[in-house]
C-alpha cells in the first residue's frame, strides 16, 4: 500500500476494540495478573504486553507501531518530549570515557544537554561540520560510540549526507543517531539511509496542533532493546491520552505535510524577489546549496525555513517582527499556524563559523492561505523600512 493510505490503516485494529475505529484510550497505572506465576515470570524485555503503566498502553503501542512503520523502523517508543527522546537515544550509547560526534547545527537543547550534562559525566562530545560527509572517517575515534546528525539543521538548515556518513559509521560499527524532525516519517525513511535510530520532536508534525508534548525514538532491529531499555531505566514515558491525539494528527500529516510544502515554498520564493532579503535558507529551493542532496534522500520538505535580511538595526528588526499580524511570535514549529523567531546562531557554533550579513529570520509555515501571509510579511517589512535606525 501507498503511504497516504497507510496512514489510515497502521496502529489499529477494530476488530480488537468492539469495531472503534480509532483504538480507544486506555488509561493504567497498575496492571493485575491472574497468578503469581504470570506476574513472576513475565519477561523482562517484553515492553508490548501490559506490566506496568510507564512501559506503555495498547494506545501507546498503536502509535509507536504507526510512526515505526510509516518509517521503516523495527519498532518505536515515545516518550515525553522531543528533547527527552534525544537524551533516552544518545544515553544507550554512551558513557564515562566514550566519544560522541554530534552536528554542530545541533537543535540547541540538545548542545545544551551535551555540554552541561554529557561533558561532566565523562563523555568526550565533539562537534563537527555538518557538512563533513564521508570526511567524518578523520573523527572517527576507537572510543567514538555513535554519531550524531540533523538534517537539515532547525536554524541554518545544513543538509548532512546522511548516508555518506553512515557508511562511514558502519564500517567502524557505529551506530548513526538523527534527529530527523524536519523530515517526518512521512518524508524521510531514514532507515533506508543508513540511520540507525531516528529520533523526532513528535510534538510537532505528527502532532500537528500544538497541544501535546511528545517525543518519539524509532529504530532498527539491532538497537531496539538498548534504546528501550534506556527509556525504561530513566522512568520516561507518555500518556495515553497525548497518544491518542498524537495518533489521531499522525493520520492526517500526508495532507498538512503537503499543503504546508506547498505553502512555504510559494512564501520562500517571494522572499528572495525582495530587495530586504540577502538569502533565503530552504533545501526544497532549487538555489540551496542542500537541494541535490534533499531531492535525492527526502519525498517533501517541512514548512520550516530561515532567511537573512539585509543590514538593519536591532530596532528594525524588532518592528518588523512586532507588525506581523499573523505569525505567532513562539518556540516550536509543525503546528496549522505560523510562527516567527529570531535565532542568534553565532553561540551555538564551535566547529564551524557562522557568519551572516545580517540577522536571521526563522519562519515556520503553517495552513494559512499562503497570500496572506506574503501579504502580511510585506506590510511588516515596509514597517521595519519606517523605523528609526538605531
Amino acid at each position: 500500500m501507498k503511504k497516504d493510505t497507510l496512514l489510515g490503516r497502521l496502529g489499529r485494529d477494530p476488530s480488537q476494540h468492539a469495531g472503534t475505529i480509532n483504538t480507544p484510550v486506555f488509561r493504567a497505572s497498575t496492571i493485575v495478573f491472574p497468578d503469581l506465576e504470570t506476574y513472576g515470570t513475565r519477561p523482562a524485555d517484553d515492553y508490548k504486553t501490559p506490566r506496568y503503566g510507564i512501559h506503555g498502553t495498547p494506545t501507546t503501542w498503536a502509535l509507536e507501531e504507526a510512526v515505526a512503520q510509516m518509517e521503516g523502523g523495527y519498532n518505536a517508543v515515545a516518550v515525553c518530549s522531543g528533547l527527552a527522546a534525544i537524551v533516552a537515544a544518545v544515553c544507550a550509547f554512551v558513557k564515562a570515557g566514550d566519544h560522541l560526534l554530534m552536528t554542530d547545527s545541533a537543535y540547541g537543547p540538545t548542545r545544551t544537554f551535551c555540554d552541561k550534562q554529557l561533558k561532566g559525566f565523562g563523555v568526550d562530545v565533539e562537534y563537527y561540520d555538518p557538512l563533513i560527509g564521508a570526511g567524518i572517517k578523520n573523527l572517527i575515534k576507537t572510543n567514538t560510540k555513535a554519531i550524531f546528525c540533523e538534517a537539515p539543521g532547525s536554524l541554518s538548515f545544513e543538509m548532512q549526507d546522511i548516508p555518506a556518513i553512515a557508511r562511514e559509521a558502519h564500517a567502524h560499527n557505529i551506530p548513526v543517531l538523527a534527529d530527523t524532525t524536519w523530515g517526518t516519517p512521512y518524508f524521510f525513511r531514514s532507515f533506508e539511509h543508513g540511520v540507525d535510530v531516528s529520533i523526532h520532536a513528535g510534538t510537532k508534525y505528527i502532532v500537528g496542533h500544538s497541544d501535546v508534548m511528545l517525543g518519539m525514538i524509532v529504530t532498527n532491529e539491532k538497537y531496539w532493546l538498548p534504546v528501550r531499555r534506556t527509556v525504561a531505566d530513566y522512568g520516561y514515558c507518555s500518556s495515553a491520552d497525548d497518544c491518542y491525539l498524537a495518533l489521531r494528527g499522525f493520520r492526517t500529516i500526508g495532507v498538512r505535510m503537503k499543503q504546508q510544502m506547498a505553502n512555504a515554498l510559494k512564501v520562500a520564493r517571494w522572499l528572495q524577489t525582495r530587495a530586504e532579503v540577502k538569502r533565503v535558507f530552504y533545501p526544497a529551493l532549487e538555489s540551496d546549496p542542500g537541494h541535490a542532496i534533499w531531492k535525492r534522500d527526502f519525498d517533501g520538505a517541512a514548512s520550516l525555513f530561515s532567511f537573512v535580511l539585509n543590514p538593519v538595526s536591532r530596532k528594525q528588526v524588532t518592528a518588523f517582527v512586532d507588525a506581523l499580524k499573523l505569525f505567532g511570535i513562539g518556540s516550536s514549529w509543525g503546528g496549522y499556524e505560523s510562527l516567527v523567531t529570531v535565532p542568534n546562531i553565532s553561540p551555538l557554533r564551535t566547529a564551524t563559523k557562522w557568519a551572516a550579513d545580517g540577522p536571521v529570520i526563522r519562519l515556520h509555515i503553517g495552513l494559512e492561505d499562503p497570500d496572506d501571509l506574503i501579504e502580511d510579511i510585506a506590510q511588516a517589512l515596509a514597517k521595519m523600512a519606517n523605523a528609526t535606525l538605531a
